[in-house]
Order: structure tokens, then sequence, then C-alpha cells
């Protein structure tokens, strides 16, 4: 497929990333560029090195929310980026691909497939680079405001503490637009970047429902589908920050009957439970901190 470019200036150009200071000059791009791709955009990013948890959050999240209509952006490499782009398409939802390298290279190479199933889907792959342009050091920075700059808000799973995911939610916040930020089991490596972004501000997203009620309340958007609303909604920034000194919330009750049974992993709470994986995670973190739980080697333990 042949690409062609879109001009700062010209009326196609997306309104949210021209209105920035840094937006690029220009935008290499291959598939569908129809501008009701960029009205509703959520951004997905996180570790490359993602844990069963962080893919199993995004599948889970990322097809509610693709599936009420919400255009996927993330930025192509293994991990959550590849895992949002495949969960927006298994749904039948769009998504963009924002590349570090020129538009006619497909990098990371292996990735073909999911490269070509972007565009066959109507979705969109673009770069600020034309040609052949290797990646670089300091193209996935650049990359990464794009990432942030095209979209209304941006959602953050598993990072480490220099992942690169910290830079696209820093653009988001420096673009003021919302960053959202799921919790993790606060033993992982990849949970540290994702308790500090916590820390200075990012609201917690547990549900996919967290995520459209911001869509809907700041711009206005109705949803042809609506996500279950989730159960146990109270478990919020403010939640996660602090210890807590509130009695347990029905569903830590459920987490704690289970726990004091025999030591768990969230991956067997969940299914027991019956309930997201995402919605768990936030009270599993929420419970470590209170000093209700431990969790070692994977599992959870309850006094």
């Amino acid at each position: 497929m042949s690409s062609a470019v879109i001009i700062k200036g010209q009326k196609e150009y997306p309104a949210l990333l021209e209105e920035l200071g840094d937006a690029p000059k220009q935008l290499y791009y291959k598939g569908n560029w129809d501008t009701a791709l960029f009205e509703k955009c959520l951004a997905v990013v996180g570790t490359r090195r993602m844990t069963s948890y962080g893919k199993r959050v995004t599948e889970e999240l990322v097809g509610e929310i693709a599936a009420a209509g919400i255009t996927i952006v993330s930025g192509f490499m293994y991990g959550i980026d590849a895992t949002a782009h495949k969960a927006a398409l298994r749904v039948g939802g769009k998504t963009i691909a924002v590349m570090p390298c020129g538009i006619d290279m497909i990098h990371p190479a292996d990735q073909a497939d999911l490269y070509k199933e972007i565009l066959d889907s109507g979705g969109l792959v673009i770069s600020e680079y034309e040609g052949k342009f290797k990646p670089l050091l300091w193209t996935y920075p650049k990359r990464n405001r794009i990432v942030a700059g095209l979209s209304q808000a941006t959602l953050v799973v598993e990072a480490g503490e220099k992942s690169g995911s910290l830079i696209t939610a820093n653009f988001a916040k420096k673009y003021k637009r919302k960053l959202f930020a799921v919790p993790g089991p606060l033993t992982s490596s990849v949970s540290v970047g994702i308790m500090q972004l916590i820390r200075e501000g990012a609201s917690v997203a547990t549900s996919a429902q967290d995520v459209l009620d911001y869509f809907r309340s700041h711009y206005g958007f109705s949803f042809g589908f609506t996500p279950h609303p989730s159960a146990g909604r109270d478990v919020g920034s403010h939640a996660v920050q602090k210890n807590r000194s509130a009695r347990p919330t029905a569903l830590e009750e459920k987490i704690l009957e289970q726990l004091r049974a025999e030591p768990l992993e969230a991956d067997q709470l969940a299914r027991t439970l019956k309930v997201g994986i995402a919605q768990l995670g936030a009270a599993l973190s929420t419970m470590q901190l209170s000093g209700i739980i431990q969790e070692q080697g994977g599992k959870y333990y309850a006094d």
C-alpha cells in the first residue's frame, strides 16, 4: 500500500494535535484517513514486558472501550501497545498505530500481520517521517508526543520506573489531557511507574466505564454500547494512595474470605469471584497498602 501525507494547516489535519506547539509539520500515513477516526481517541500505552495480568487487563478494558466507538491510539511496540491494537480489532473497533520510523517501514518487522490487520480493518498507520527512515533513540519519545497529542485521554497499563510509557503520560499532562492508570500488584516492577502516576494525580481506572464516563461527561459523547457497571466502584485514586481505616468493601470481604482459605493468584481470584481483573487489581493494591493482605511469589495471602 502506498503512503500519502497530510500537512499541518490542511482541514484534514487532526484538530487536537494541531493545537499543540510541538505538533509535527506533516503526517505521513497508510490506510483510511477518515477524520471521524480522530473524534474520540484514547491512547493506551504500557510496558513491552507485560505480565499475564497486564495482558488480561488491556484486553478487557480496551475491548469494551473500542466496542463503544472510541479509537485506540498506540505505538505498535511489543507488549501493551500490540495487545491494545489487537483488543480493538478483536471487537471490530478502530485503531491508529503511530510509528517511530519512516512510513514505509514496519517496526517491529515481525508484527507485519498486525500491521496488515490494522490497515485491512479501516484503521490507520501514521508517522512524521517519510520513506524508510530508521527508528533512533530520539524518535521514540517524539512518537510518544503524537500518541498523547491525538487523544483526549491516555490510559497507562503497567509501567516500570523508567518506562517509555511514562514519557507519553508526561506529554498527556503537558497537554492538559486526562490521564488514567491501572493499578497492579505492589510488588511487581511494572507497577512502580503506575503508582508514581497515581501519586502525582492520575485517575485510577478499574473498568472501561471509568474511561467512558469521562468521555461522556467532558465531551458529551454518547455510546451505542455501554459496559456493565462494575461493582465496588469506590476504589479510586484517593483510596489507592493511602491506607484506610474504613471497613472493607463487599469485594474486599469476598477476597479476604477466599484468601483466608488458601493463597491465590490474581487470575484465580478473578475467576472464582467472577470479577474484572482491573477492578480486582485495584482492590488488591488498596488492601496491600492497608496491610490487610500480602503478596509473595505471585500469590496473595491473608492473615
